[in-house]
Order: C-alpha cells, then structure tokens, then sequence
C-alpha cells in the first residue's frame, strides 16, 4: 500500500513539474483586434470570494481596507444578500450568471454524481477527491463540460443575454463564462500531450475572455500563471486583466472579475482572518489607483463589489467537528474512482453533502434512520416525484412542501406546506406570510438543489461548526468552510457605487435582471 503511495505522490509531482514548464509557453491574445462599443459608464461587477461583511468592517476599524471604505462611503452597502444553496462557489456562479437556482441551471455543487455517466462530477475541491475522481476528468469537466455541456442551455447567461441586446461583456477568471461569441483557448502543449485537455478547444464565451493560463491579454501578465500562482485564478492575474482593459480604453459595457484569493486562506485560517480581507482590499486599491482619482474611478465607471458565500468556523477536534458519512453508512458499499458498483455515492460540499442511492433497493427510510442519529446534522432533506420532504435529527417530525401552494413568502413566491414548520426554523408572520429565520430563502433555494440533477438522492446539510468528510474529501477542521444552507454561510455583502440603482430584494438570484437593465442603461 505504502508503495502505491509514494508511487502516486512521485506521478503526481512530475505532472505538475510538466505543468510548470508547459505554462510559460502559452500565448497571450490580441486586445487591439477587438473592437469595444462606447458606452457613457461602464459596469464592472466583481465577486471576492467568501467576502463577510463582519470582516470588512473589522478591517476597516484597523485601517486595513481603506479601498472598502471609500467605496461604502461613497456607495451603498448590503449586508444581508442571500447566496445561492449549495453555498458552493460553482453553483452561486451559476445562479449569478443565469437569475436562477440549481433546478434551472442545473449545476448542483462542486461535486455531483452523474447518473447517466456513472462517476461523480468535480470542478476541482481536496486532492483526494481529485486523484479519485481522475486528474483528467476534474479538468475536463472544469473547462470544457462545466460551460459547455453541464450549465443548462435552455437558460440564457447575462453574457448571453447582453449579446442579444448587442452589449458587450467581459469575463476574467470567471469558471462560468458561458456566452455567444466562439472562442479558442491556448492549451499549453505539455498539458494537451498529457490529455488533461484537448488540443483545440473551443468555447462559447463574452467579447473578451481572460482565463489564467488559458486566455490571457495583457503580455506582462506572465508571471502570474505558474502552477503555485494557480496557474493564473488568482487575485493579481485578475487584477493585471482588468487594469490592462482600462489602460487600453477596452472596457466592454459589462465586465465581470472573479478575486479568488481570499477563500484559501479563509479555508486555513477561519472566518476571522482579516489578512485575507486585507488582501482583497490591495486588488481594488491597484484597480482605483488606475484612475486619475479614486473620485474619478466611481464617477467613470459603476463598480459592484459582491461575495458570493460566507465561511462558518469548523470545531478544530476532528473526531468532534467532522462528521464522516463513511462511519454513518458503513454498512453499506461505496461508490469509488475503481468501485463503480457502490450502493452509495458521497458528493461532499463540505458543509452539505448529497448521498445517492445507486442501489435501487435501498429506501430513503433505512437511511434517513442512521443519519438521524447524528445530532451534528441539521436538517435531511429528499425528494419523492414533485413533493419536498424535510427532516431532523431532533424529533421524527416531518415537513413536506412545493411550489405553487396557498402560502407566499416575502420574495413573492407561493408553496404548499405540511407538516412540522420547526424542521426547516419557519413560521408565519403577522401578514401570514412564510417568515425564514436561520435558512434565508430556504424553500426555493433547498427545491433546487433537491431538482438539480438526476437520481435518487438524499441531502444533509450540518450545524453551525461542523463539516461532512468521506474517504477522500479534504476538511477544514480548525478553519473555515462553508456550503450549508444556514445563514452563517448563506449571508454576504454587495457594495454598489456609482449608481443609486438596486436589486428588487437582497437575493443573488435578482442580481442577473437588474445588472442587464442596468448595462443598458449606460449605453443609451
């Protein structure tokens, strides 16, 4: 076994020193050959991943943030924006992109098993569950699959959206980019020899798409694409694009950045940790120095700074805060990267995971049961045909609901439910409407999780402070993690600047229709 070990750790480093080499060949594209429409004030949105509102405050206390501060004394600050469920970077991409949940874009996590296929979907997560699920498939599935084949064609992207309005857009280091221009991606040599990726890719994607090592423009931008610098998915990448499309007068009418850097070290170090936030707040600094002023930047251009989850801190005693769905289920078999005859497989989102009954003999209720006894977990969640059911580990009550019922909440929506209100921490207010607590938005966003992919299957999702693990997945035990559909992960913060205008509620699923109406407006 040790020897299969150490046999796979030397594989591994020799495709990353292949990986090391073949990156510093890959070519950068023409600017100038892009034609960029005018528009009076360009929209640039950005997503600082896992941004808390709670940190940035912290921060601007110490002076830390001073790029933050003047953006929310000169804008307006949001604090209570409702993410996507899984709270997953992936999925809430997806619902920012398209105005709708994981039942109509289809995209259910990081990690998803495939039923049709057979083998389990990654986007890139813990290098376990990377070398399990096949190095080659995790990159394939996150360049070419994700945009191309898995996000759901029957919904139209903003990029897309703004095309059909001839309005321009620009994508850096978005993982969801999908648009209505064809592309070609650079792949460096080493990696197609390898058949990590194809040799010719072609993607559908915005006027302008900068991708790390993949797509790049700005020809200074080099150094920043190595395999420890994530090959380019990564702050100073983003921030080198950006500043290169202002330089050469190529904003588009609509830019969409991705800073990506702050949630490792949130992963690492816990949601407390304000160097991370610090960091985030150097980007924009570099970003609004590319202006005469930072008055200027707000006056010539709209910014939107978002976060698309907040990170929860997992109890540091692993026997304690991780709760091993291996151990739960043992009596059962697992599907594996070599066991593809498993009666279970475990898609971990850390702080969710989705548990597939690929054994047409198993019933929900044996293991709803075993699950039930781990006090950790805080709500189960299956679906049976178009009916929602919802349970706990505190009591036998159940909850059953969907959509198009009797009952509205305060997003307008309308549901029929029955049962235990406590299970998912509902009751009705003094208007009698549906009044969320610790779950925002709980019933649209857990229906789509609960219809977004094939299969039957059973959703977990854990208690403040604890996080699922199984064989292969990585953990953040003593740091941070996120994934649930609690508000302690669910809650982020917009930033808006430049524009009096706001979305019609504080639910990322809004953000799409106003930011498209908001883009044409600038051009008109």
């Amino acid at each position: 076994m040790l020897r299969k070990i150490l046999f796979s750790i030397v594989g591994l480093i020799v495709i990353l020193g292949i990986f090391v080499l073949s990156l510093s060949m890959s070519k950068t594209k023409d600017l100038n050959a892009i034609g960029i429409q005018s528009t009076n004030k360009p929209v640039i949105f950005i997503t600082v991943d896992s941004l808390m509102t709670e940190s940035i405050q912290k921060a601007i206390e110490q002076g830390q943030a001073p790029a933050f501060d003047f953006l929310i004394k000169n804008g307006n600050l949001y604090s209570d924006i409702v993410s996507s469920y899984p709270t997953m970077s992936v999925t809430i991409d997806s619902t920012i992109l398209t105005g709708t949940y994981a039942n109509q874009h289809h995209i259910p996590g990081l990690i998803w098993f495939n039923q049709k296929e057979k083998r389990m979907i990654s986007y890139g997560s813990g290098l376990g569950e990377i070398w399990n699920n096949g190095v080659k498939n995790v990159t394939k599935d996150s360049i070419v699959h994700l945009n191309n084949e898995h996000l759901n064609k029957e919904v139209l992207t903003i990029h897309e959206e703004l095309a059909d309005r001839n309005l321009q857009s620009a994508s850096i280091n978005g993982l969801l980019f999908r648009g209505s221009n064809r592309q070609h991606l650079n792949v460096p040599k080493m990696i197609s020899w390898l058949d990590l990726l194809p040799k010719n890719i072609e993607v559908n994607a915005p006027t302008i798409l900068s991708l790390g090592t993949l797509s790049q423009f700005n020809p200074q931008n080099d150094r920043q694409k190595f395999l420890w610098n994530r090959m380019g998915v990564n702050n100073d990448f983003t921030v080198n694009e950006l500043n290169y499309l202002i330089e050469q007068n190529k904003l588009p009418p609509f830019t969409l950045a991705y800073l990506p850097d702050a949630d490792a070290a949130l992963h690492r170090n816990g949601p407390n940790d304000i160097a991370a936030i610090e960091k985030a707040d150097q980007s924009l600094q570099k970003l609004l120095n590319n202006f005469p002023s930072w008055h200027e930047a707000i006056r010539e251009v709209t910014w939107i700074i978002i976060g698309d989850s907040a990170q929860s801190l997992v109890e540091k005693d692993k026997d304690r805060g991780l709760i091993d769905l291996n151990k739960s289920l043992k009596d059962y078999s697992f599907w594996d990267g070599k066991k593809r005859e498993g009666q279970i497989a475990i898609a971990v989102n850390e702080r969710m995971a989705y548990i597939y009954l690929n054994d047409d003999k198993l019933s929900f209720k044996e293991i709803i049961e075993k699950l039930q006894k781990d006090e950790r977990i805080g709500f189960i969640a299956w679906k049976e045909s178009d009916r929602n059911y919802v349970t706990n580990p505190r009591n036998n009550d159940l909850l059953s609901f969907y959509p198009e019922g009797p009952f509205k909440d305060s997003y307008g929506q309308s549901w029929r439910l029955e049962g235990d209100l406590s299970v998912l921490d509902l009751n009705f207010n003094n208007a009698g409407d549906i009044q969320f607590n610790n779950y925002p938005d709980a019933l649209a966003r857990l229906h789509g999780a609960l219809h977004s992919n094939a299969g039957r299957f059973i959703i977990v999702d854990a208690k403040p402070h604890y996080e699922f693990i199984e064989e292969h997945s990585h953990d953040h035990a003593g740091g941070g993690a996120h994934g649930s559909l609690h508000q302690i992960d669910s809650i982020v913060p917009m930033i808006i600047v430049g524009t009096d205008s706001k979305p019609k509620s504080h639910r990322l699923v809004d953000i799409k229709e106003w930011l498209v109406e908001l883009v044409e407006q600038s051009t008109k």
